[in-house]
Formats: structure tokens, C-alpha cells, sequence
């Protein structure tokens, strides 16, 4: 550092201070007789010209800004040490033995005073930046009170006169200092010395002279820039002051000393205020208790009508409590305190923010702040605002609440919403808050249920921690004249259980009626603001569940089914919300109103939504759905049935072939009695009766008996509505699955040939199952399907079958494979047929068409072990090599089944219509 200083010392010379130097030669010369009398004052008179020297080649040098400036404020406490540590006027004066000494040495000590203003005011001259040497020297002055003083402060106000001076001119004024030094002349103004005081009044004029030209430039700058460049010339942004600063004037500051901070926080930038209020902050702490009573003073008439000015308010309440915790003196604290009331005027969330950051439970420094932040009438629904905003967290659960928030919390857990709680516990029971409680009663009362339902999972972990939520949730009953619903809660026991998280949504249930059954007079501003939530949505799932709890059961207590169409229309909504648990609820209120759904205005959108929650991949979802859709079918008037049975039949099939064999066999019973309550409507549902065909038959082979019941339950219904002729083998003691087969593609002959090809697609789809027993099925039942309409079959189509069944050829079931290859067997012979003339196969096609010729045994697949006792007479089928060949065995089914299959035929929409 000292070659950098030597080096810009050579490069600014002597030579153009040639003149100023030989006046300082001879009169050094002048004084050297005095040397002898007074070796102080010329100590300090040299080392002031050797450091003035240092500090100007420094100045106009191109060393770093920021080494400049720290190696500036090092030579200038030097020179400080020396200017201001030499004996005062008087005792200079007694040093000389005759009148001509003590005039020397007079102009010598006012020539080192002089030259330490002198560097001054030529550093401040080329930047006002370097006013920041004012505010070292007044705190060094408080540092030390050995220093005269009386000069300290006559330097400092004739350099801030200079510099208020200086910047009328300027085109912008850098000075950031301002406010550190306004917070040290303010403390100086109530000196005990008259002499100090009247300077320190003198530079606060001066400092509020400048900041006001400040203030005024950063206020115009926005305008200055937006001019045209062709106006923009050097003079045209020199900002004036709007006034002369006659407000400032001494004799009006001395007036009335509260002017000072008055007229501080007015005319000071933000940034400029905070430090200023940060510096006399620090200034409550110091051992003399009588600046610390004037700092506060100062601080309260500041902050009293400025304190919307202050930024930084966290750190500042941050240092509060750190101080609170570290001194316990009452001034102190009092003085503190009472800073935390003024800034929550202004500042209510950054206060209330930081107060809510610290560790739980809150100690007694903390709840004292509390009390001071909450204490006056006109910030209270600011604050409970505040803590609502903060209840919407989850304990231990890290996110960004509030965007204003600009630091990471403390607890690194999150225990925010907790400390809330405890807060609420404390502030509730104060005489502004019970007032306020009515205006935020709905949204405390949610917000303390959700945080019980949180708390309780915390406890889990923490059983030592104290249950906040649950004794603000007292609180709020008490304090809002809800203490019998309090104590009927207790005879319940419903508070000790509250921890317990099974509990948790019982105990939501039983708040929400307990309120209902003493008729809470809060309960048309709680039903609004529940409303208004299930239409915005909550943020978390589980929220969502509380909330829809006690929003039917508010509802239900209130308001007979059917509910307004304005509430039913969120239980629509929420059938198909992404959370299952809430989907559940919601199904379950709606199957609730099974005896009312004739009176639904919108009753065909309520069933819709139900339809598309079939699509849920939880299958309690679905599950859920199909008990509710049936319970409001059996209440539902025939008209408003028919035109949704169609859509109800087709959201039915997909559910045959599920995953899950209880909603599997669920889905395929439901379709059995939506076909039998539709038995006068048939002819409306044929296509959909085809498409769920295929699993009706393939699922009699389900491994779950509740599946192959549902089946033949289902199946008997169509047999009966469709008019087939299939009973008997659906019955447990005679089943044969190749034999259900087997009728039914003979009743489709008859009668409905054009689904074969249809039915032929989708039994393809299932060679391809996990499923053993269904593609055992498919196959036997593609081999029928193809036997009955081969004749409508194209190339390309066999091709396709071919190409599939080929693949359960190698099956590694050895009874698929067998079966595979039978079937394969009359795919090749249908392919065969298709390799004749065209001529042929028309001739064939119009003889198939015309000719009917019933299907015979294909299989002899799995047949039954005993059926000598049916009443049918067949006998036991050991194989097809036996005595009883496959003709015999179809001729027996066709005369006992009691009707022909050629007069079995679909109802037809013209009789139904007739």
C-alpha cells in the first residue's frame, strides 16, 4: 500500500504548489523559536501537512475506489487525533512567556484546525461522497470525550455548509451518509455544552439542506430522463431546491426539539431514515443512560409519523429481540417495545412475520413483543390478517407463503403456523381482539381446524410439544360467546382426542354440528366463506377433505335435501376431483340424497359426473360410483331414465373387463338391472347388450365366484328379455360353458347376425389376456363365432384371425393349445371356402342367409360330470369318441330347452313403438 501512496505522491508533485509551499518554509521558519514552548503544536502542525499531502495525492490518483477510501479514513482519524487532541485556545495561549508568543502560537493552532478542514472541504469539493468523513468524526467525538469538541462540531457544520453549497448546482448528490450523521447531530443537539448544541443545530440545518436536494433530484430524475435528447444539455438538469430550507433554520429547530425528527423522517430518503433509525437504535444500549434516553425520545417522535419510511423492518425487529434477550434493563425495554408498536403501524406483516420466526413455544421476551406489536386497536385485523396468512403453512413443511418475504426462516423446520397458533392463545383474549374476532371468526375457525389436523400429525414426533392449535381453537369458541358449544365439545371429549389422527376427521364432523345444534350466530358469514373456498379450491388435498366435512355437515343441519343448486353443483364438481378421498365424500353425500333425485333441477349432469368417475384410477373411486349411481337409478322416474340408459350401459362395459374382480362383478350385476328396469325400452339398448356380450360370456370362467354369479345373473336377464333360450345351463347344478356358448351363437343366428362380426373383433382382444381362463374362452368362442359367420367373413379378416390364433398355438397352457388348434382348424376351412369362385361363394352366402343351420358341439370343452338328474335327461359325456355323438347331444339340448332357436327373436323397436 505505501509504494502505491508514494507513487501517486510523485505523480502529483509540488511543482504547481511551489507558492503555497515557501509561504508554509517561512513561516515555518517564522515559528521554529516556538518549537521549544510548544513541541505539540508543531507535532501536530507537521504531521498535518505530511498527511494532508497523502490524502490529496490519494485523492487524484487511480488507485481502487474502495482502497482509496478505506486508506483516506485511516490518514484522517490520524489527522483527527492530532487537530483535536492538542490543549484548547486558552491553555495555548499560556504557553507563550510574552504577548508575541501567544499570537503565534494562536495562528498556529488555528492554522492546524485550518488545515484539517482544508482537506476536508477540497475532498468534499471533488466528491460529496466523502461526507462519510463527518460522520467518522462524530462518532469518534462520542467514542472519546477528550476531544474538543466545540471544534469538532464547528468543522463539521462549516463542511456541511460547503457541501450544501456546492450541491444547489449539481446535477445529483451522493451521499449516503446522511443518515448516520443526522442520527449523531440529532443526539448532539441535546448536548449539555450551549456551544456544541448550537452547532450541532447549525449542521443538522445544513445535513437537512442537502438531503432535501436529495430527495427533490431522486424525485424528478424519472421526469429528467423521459425529456428528448435534443433538450438534453449539461444545465438543463441542475435540480433547485423547491424552497429555501427556512423550516431547517436553527432558531426554528431549537423551537421545538421534536422538529428535529420531524423533520428528519420527512425529508429523508428510505434508506437514509433506516439508517437513522438503525443508528439511534444501537444508541439504547450504551452505558450512558442519558443518551440512550434521548435516542428513544428521538426514535419515537420519528417513527410516530414516519415509520412507513423505514425498510429493513425484520433485521430491525430481529436486533430487538436479540438486545432484549441480552440486557434486561427497563428503559430498555420500554424504549424497544415501544419501536415495535410504531413500526406494526405501518409494517404489520414484516413485523408479525419476523415475531413468528423464532423457535416454539415462545418465550417471555418474545410473547412481550407480541403484546407490544398487538397492542394498539388500529393494527389488530392487520395482524389476525397476518396470522392467517401465516396459518395457511404446514408445520415442517418448507414453501413461500408470502412473496414479501425476503430471508429464509430461522427454523429451518417450519414451525411458523405453530408459533401462530401460541400467538393467537395470547393475543384472543385481549379486549381489541375480541371485537375484531367477530370479522375473521369463519377463516380463524377453518384455518385452526386444518392446523389441528397438521398439529396432530406433528404430535406423533413431538409428544412433549404443547397442542397450540387446539387451545387457540378454545380461545376463538370463548372469545366469539361460543363457550357452550366449548363445553359441549368437552362432555364429548373431543379435545383429548384431537390429537389422535384417526380421530381428526371425526372430530371436524363433530365441531361443524356441535356449532349447528346451538344454532352459532357466525354461521351465514361461515357458510359464505366455506363456499367461497370449495369455489376457489384449497391448496392442499387434505384441506380439501376438511373443508367438504364441515361444509355437508353445516349444510346438512341447515338445509333439507335436495341442497340449492348453487352447493350441488361442488359436489358435481367434486366427484371427479383428483383427490380420492374427496371424489368418495362427495359420492357419498350425493347417494344421501337417493330419495330426492326426482327433485334435482340438473339431475342428467349429477348422473354424468358419476359416469366420468368410472374412469378414476382408484378403484374405491369407482367403486363408490357404482354404489351411488345404483342407489339414485332405483329412485329414478322411467323418462329421465330411458334417455341415460344408453350412456349408462356403455360406462358399464369397459368396468367388465377391470383389474379389480369386485368391480368387475359390481359393473356386470349393475348392467343385468339396468336391462331389467329397462325391459320396456330393450329395442333402445342393442348395440350396448352386444358390445358387453363378449365378457358376460368369457368371465363364467372367473376364478372369483362373485364374477361367474354376476355373469349368470346377467346373462338369465338378457336370455329373458332377449327372449333366448339359455336358462338352463346358467344354473350352478347343470352349467357347461360350451354348451352357454353354443346357444347363444344359435340365438344370434337367428337373429342378430349382424354383431357377429363385431363380437368376432372384440373376443380377438382377448387372446392377448394374462388371464388364462379367458383366453381358454376367447378361443372356443371365436371358433363358434367364426363357424356361425364365417360366410360374412372377408380375406383380409380371416387373415387377421389366422395370424392371431397362430400365437395361442404356442400357448404354454396345453388345453388352450389344443383348443387353439381346433379353432385354427375352421379358420382354415373358412379360408378354404374363400379361395373358390366368386359366383360359389354369393351362392353360399345367399344359402346361409337363407338356410339357417343350427351349431353344433365344436369342443366337448370341460364337459359335466353328472347330470342324469336334470330333468333334460342328458346322459354323462366322457368324450367325443363315446356312444353319445355331437349330433345326439345338440338334438337333446334343442328338444328339452322347451322352444325352437329359429322362434327365438330381438324385440323390435316397431313393436315398442306400437
Amino acid at each position: 500500500m505505501s509504494s502505491r501512496i508514494i507513487k501517486a505522491s510523485k505523480n502529483l508533485g509540488y511543482v504547481e504548489d511551489k507558492v503555497s509551499n515557501l509561504h508554509v518554509l517561512q513561516s515555518s521558519v517564522k515559528w521554529h523559536r516556538v518549537e521549544q514552548s510548544a513541541t505539540s503544536l508543531w507535532d501536530a502542525y507537521s504531521g498535518l501537512i505530511s498527511n494532508q499531502a497523502m490524502i490529496l495525492a490519494l485523492n487524484s490518483s487511480f488507485v481502487d475506489p474502495a482502497l482509496q477510501f478505506e486508506t483516506q479514513v485511516k490518514i484522517i482519524k490520524s489527522s483527527f487525533k492530532m487537530a483535536f487532541a492538542v490543549t484548547n485556545l486558552d491553555e495555548v495561549r499560556e504557553i507563550g512567556m510574552h504577548e508575541e508568543d501567544e499570537n503565534d502560537l494562536e495562528n498556529l493552532y488555528r492554522t492546524i484546525l485550518n488545515i484539517f478542514e482544508d482537506t476536508l472541504l477540497i475532498l468534499v469539493s471533488k466528491d460529496v461522497y466523502k461526507l462519510q468523513f463527518l460522520k467518522e468524526m462524530a462518532v469518534w467525538m462520542n467514542e472519546d470525550n477528550s476531544y474538543m469538541q466545540e471544534e469538532a462540531m464547528v468543522v463539521i457544520s462549516r463542511v456541511l455548509s460547503f457541501a450544501a453549497r456546492k450541491v444547489r448546482g449539481s446535477a445529483s448528490v451522493n451521499a449516503p451518509c446522511l443518515g448516520v450523521l443526522a442520527a449523531e447531530l440529532s443526539l448532539l443537539c441535546s448536548h449539555s455544552d450551549p456551544s456544541i448544541t448550537q452547532q450541532a443545530f447549525v449542521g443538522m440545518y445544513h445535513l437537512l439542506c442537502i438531503a432535501k436536494i436529495q430527495s427533490v433530484f431522486l424525485n424528478t430524475e424519472g421526469t429528467a430522463k423521459s425529456k428528448n435528447k435534443k433538450y438534453d444539455k449539461p444545465g438543463n438538469h441542475c435540480i433547485q431546491p423547491s424552497s429555501s430550507g427556512t423550516e431547517f433554520l436553527p432558531k426554528n429547530l431549537q423551537k421545538d426539539k421534536s422538529k428535529i425528527a420531524q423533520s428528519v423522517g420527512k425529508t429523508l430518503l428510505p434508506p437514509l431514515l433506516t439508517d437513522f433509525v438503525w443508528s439511534l437504535l444501537m444508541k439504547l444500549s450504551v452505558p450512558d443512560q442519558s443518551i440512550a434516553s434521548e435516542a428513544a425520545t428521538i426514535l419515537k417522535l420519528t417513527l410516530e409519523c414516519n415509520a412507513h419510511k423505514v425498510t429493513m423492518v425484520s433485521k430491525i425487529v430481529d436486533t430487538i429481540y436479540k438486545q432484549l434477550c441480552g440486557d434486561d434493563s427497563p428503559i430498555l425495554r420500554e424504549a424497544m417495545l415501544r419501536v415495535i408498536t410504531l413500526l406494526t403501524r405501518t409494517s404489520p406483516k414484516k413485523v408479525i412475520f419476523q415475531l413468528m420466526d423464532y423457535p416454539v413455544p415462545a418465550d417471555d421476551i418474545l410473547i412481550l413483543m407480541w403484546y407490544a406489536a398487538g397492542s394498539e386497536s388500529s393494527v389488530v385485523p392487520h395482524v389476525l390478517k397476518t396470522i392467517l396468512l401465516i396459518l395457511k403453512g404446514k408445520p415442517r413443511e418448507m414453501e413461500k407463503i408470502i412473496t414479501e418475504r425476503k430471508h429464509f426462516s430461522l427454523d429451518a423446520t417450519n414451525m411458523m403456523p405453530v408459533a401462530a397458533s401460541q400467538a393467537l392463545c395470547t393475543l384472543l383474549p385481549l379486549g381489541p381482539y375480541k371485537k375484531a374476532v367477530a370479522q375473521f371468526f369463519p377463516q380463524l375457525l377453518m384455518a385452526l381446524m386444518l392446523q389441528l389436523f397438521y398439529s396432530s400429525n406433528l404430535r406423533l414426533m413431538t409428544e412433549d410439544r404443547p397442542f397450540y392449535a387446539r387451545d387457540a381453537l378454545r380461545v376463538l369458541l370463548n372469545c366469539s360467546g361460543l363457550q357452550e358449544v366449548d363445553t359441549a365439545l368437552k362432555r364429548k371429549n373431543c379435545w383429548n382426542q384431537f390429537s389422535q389422527v384417526l380421530f381428526h376427521h371425526h372430530g371436524v364432523y363433530l365441531v361443524a354440528k356441535t356449532l349447528s345444534e346451538y344454532n352459532f350466530p357466525q354461521f351465514p358469514e361461515t357458510l359464505h366463506y366455506l363456499y367461497k373456498l370449495a369455489v376457489e379450491g384449497p391448496r392442499r388435498s387434505e384441506d380439501s377433505v376438511i373443508t367438504i366435512i364441515f361444509f355437508t355437515e353445516l349444510l346438512n343441519n341447515f338445509f333439507k335435501d335436495p341442497f340449492p343448486e348453487k352447493f350441488l353443483v361442488l359436489f358435481r364438481n367434486w366427484v371427479n376431483d383428483p383427490d380420492p378421498a374427496v371424489c368418495k365424500l362427495s359420492l357419498q353425500k350425493i347417494a344421501s340424497m337417493a330419495p330426492v333425485i326426482n327433485e334435482i333441477e340438473n339431475v342428467c349432469s349429477l348422473l354424468t359426473s358419476i359416469l366420468d368417475a368410472f374412469l378414476s384410477k382408484d378403484m374405491t373411486v369407482i367403486i363408490r360410483a357404482l354404489i351411488t349411481l345404483r342407489k339414485l337409478l332405483d329412485r329414478l322416474d322411467k323418462v329421465t331414465y330411458s334417455s341415460l340408459s344408453t350412456r349408462i350401459a356403455s360406462s358399464y362395459c369397459p368396468l367388465m373387463d377391470h383389474g379389480n374382480e369386485g368391480i368387475r362383478s359390481m359393473a356386470i350385476r349393475h348392467f343385468g338391472q339396468l336391462l331389467m328396469d329397462m325391459s320396456q325400452y330393450t329395442w333402445m339398448l342393442n348395440d350396448v347388450v352386444y358390445a358387453g356380450l363378449v365378457p358376460l360370456i368369457l368371465f363364467l370362467e372367473d376364478t372369483e365366484e362373485r364374477v361367474v354369479k354376476a355373469c349368470k345373473y346377467t346373462l338369465k336377464i338378457c336370455a329373458s328379455e332377449l327372449k333366448w333360450s339359455t336358462l338352463y345351463f346358467l344354473k350352478d347344478e347343470y352349467y357347461n360353458f360350451e354348451l352357454v356358448v353354443l346357444n347363444i351363437c344359435n340365438n344370434l343366428l337367428i337373429s342378430h347376425q349382424k354383431y357377429i362380426t363385431d363380437l368376432i373383433s372384440e373376443t380377438l382382444g382377448f387372446l392377448e389376456s394374462s388371464r388364462t381362463y379367458l383366453r381358454r374362452g376367447s378361443v372356443i368362442l371365436l371358433g363358434y363365432l367364426a363357424k356361425l359367420g364365417g360366410h360374412l367373413l372377408l380375406r383380409d379378416e380371416i387373415d387377421v384371425m389366422l395370424e392371431a390364433i397362430d400365437r395361442v398355438i404356442r400357448d404354454e397352457d396345453p388345453v388352450i393349445r389344443e383348443l387353439a388348434e381346433k379353432t385354427n382348424k375352421i379358420f382354415m376351412e373358412i379360408a378354404y371356402k374363400l379361395t373358390t369362385s366368386n359366383i360359389k361363394q354369393s351362392f353360399q352366402r345367399l344359402f346361409n342367409f337363407i338356410y339357417l343351420k343350427k351349431l353344433k358341439l365344436l369342443y366337448n370343452y370341460n364337459p359335466p360330470k353328472d347330470l342324469t338328474g336334470s330333468p333334460m335327461g342328458i346322459k354323462e359325456i366322457r368324450s367325443d369318441k363315446e356312444a353319445t355323438t355331437k349330433d345326439n347331444y345338440e338334438d337333446v339340448l334343442v328338444k328339452n330347452e322347451g322352444a325352437s332357436v329359429k322362434n327365438a327373436r330381438f324385440p323390435s323397436a316397431l313393436e315398442h313403438s306400437s
